[in-house]
């Protein structure tokens, strides 16, 4: 057995089996079976066992809250979100399971296809492996099981070795619900996951954590399907005509919440020069508000980063900015094993607080002349998964949208913004394919097509 400690005191908060690879070749021999049942079940039944779920969840809504809390860090504030929104999650799939269907294609378009008519339909895959990442440590696990299901496969959860109690109780919590062995998870190390993932049981690969980990391993799997949500440092615009106020207290928000280790978190912040000193004089206080300390206390908005390593390297990364010019104007202090808000300015962009992912409570900040300086400097980066942009200026906006290198542009808002439902995903090297239900369920199946002859049109 192996103990899974708080991140933030340091106590054992449970106790998880080392699987080995017995363990992981027996579950997916179970889910392979399982996928027998799924792959026939009825549109009805499949929903049925999701909505179960997402009633299982909410039904144990402050177990599972205060669980995130103790084996992830998360504030309790925080944790809460995440269990409503993975009651969404699974309520999305049970509803778009419904939904999942084809098309019929017209195909007497030439006169040599008369009588013809196609059926197109979607089947799933078989087995999918799915890969899950500490900071979300229950509604990412959903966003992976709920399309599988939905969609008719049987999946295989490889949660994030600093947090799988949250995922070994979804398990319980859907197995009560019906999906007998479809949902399996196996607490096992990193280098079973990557045999498992080139076996050929697993028909699909679904995989959120770092970037060099998730293009490694695509390439060893490159007749496989495989979605990668991987890391990011995402730019948020703010315009001349932004609600100033508005956008200092969404980034206080954005670029803070769980310690900034979200892949969506505001980075990298680009104020035109006009307004620069208006927006830092309503974002500092807002930045300096924020309670840190005991994510267990419901009104500790930062808590902890997940371990020592990443507290260390954070400071380091800071450390290494001021050192080069960048001047902190809040922040910059270790309050072990939290880390201080953070807002830098004088950052340049080969900086690592720059080009790279902090994933902590880091935020820099750098002004603008014009619009297509902004447009660069949100582009000037190998990172594409969100941004966001403030201003009332339509055309802009749509601009934005349009020349900005990112899987989703978030209006009047930060990039730290998600519905369950939306398409999510990024470009470059924050991933490749799109999560979000219905869109990742069409990555969890194959489109195949009938071809009915002889029919009276």
């Amino acid at each position: 057995m192996r103990e899974v400690r708080s991140p933030y005191s340091g106590d054992v908060v449970g106790e998880v089996p080392e699987a080995t690879w017995s363990d992981v070749d027996h579950a997916l021999d179970a889910a392979t079976h399982a996928f027998e049942t799924t792959r026939s079940q009825s549109a009805f039944d499949r929903s049925q066992v999701l909505l179960a779920g997402a009633a299982g969840i909410k039904a144990r809504a402050e177990e599972l809250t205060r669980l995130i809390v103790a084996e992830g860090g998360k504030p309790y504030k925080n944790a809460k979100v995440e269990v409503s929104r993975a009651v969404s999650t699974l309520t999305w799939a049970g509803e778009e399971a419904k939904r999942f269907t084809g098309e019929l294609i017209r195909l007497d378009t030439e006169g040599t296809a008369a009588g013809r008519l196609g059926v197109v339909r979607k089947f799933p895959l078989g087995v999918v492996l799915g890969i899950a990442p500490f900071n979300f440590p229950l509604n990412l696990v959903c966003h992976k099981v709920g399309p599988a299901l939905a969609a008719g496969n049987a999946i295989v959860v490889k949660p994030a070795s600093a947090t799988p109690l949250t995922a070994l109780k979804l398990e319980e919590i859907l197995r009560d619900a019906g999906a007998g062995d479809a949902m399996q998870v196996v607490t096992t190390a990193a280098s079973d996951a990557e045999r498992a993932a080139q076996d050929d049981r697993v028909a699909k690969i679904s995989f959120t954590g770092s970037t060099d980990v998730g293009w490694r391993l695509k390439s060893l799997v490159p007749k496989k399907k495989v979605t990668l949500e991987l890391g990011g440092n995402a730019s948020v615009i703010i315009e001349s005509d932004a609600d100033l106020v508005h956008a200092a207290e969404r980034v206080a928000y954005g670029g803070f919440y769980q310690a900034g280790q979200s892949c969506i978190s505001v980075q990298r912040v680009v104020v035109h020069e006009s307004v620069v000193d208006a927006f830092v004089d309503a974002l500092i206080p807002r930045v300096e508000a924020l309670k840190v300390g005991d994510p267990a206390d419901e009104d500790t908005d930062v808590g902890p980063l997940i371990d020592a390593a990443a507290l260390d390297r954070v400071d380091d990364w800071v450390r290494q900015a001021i050192d080069g010019g960048a001047r902190a104007l809040t922040g910059a202090k270790r309050d072990d094993p939290c880390y201080l808000p953070t807002v830098l300015t004088d950052v340049r962009p080969d900086m690592k607080v720059s080009c790279n992912e902090v994933f902590g409570p880091v935020v820099t900040l750098q002004s603008y002349a014009g619009f297509d300086e902004a447009l660069r400097i949100a582009n000037e980066t190998n990172y594409g998964l969100q941004a966001g942009i403030f201003t009332n200026d339509i055309e802009r906006v749509f601009r934005a949208h349009r020349e900005i290198r990112v899987g989703g542009v978030i209006h009047n808002d930060v990039s730290a913004f998600r519905a369950d439902q939306m398409p999510y995903g990024g470009v470059k090297d924050s991933g490749y394919g799109r999560e979000g239900l219905r869109y990742a369920m069409d990555d969890m199946s194959e489109t195949r097509i009938l071809v009915l002859s002889g029919i009276d049109l």
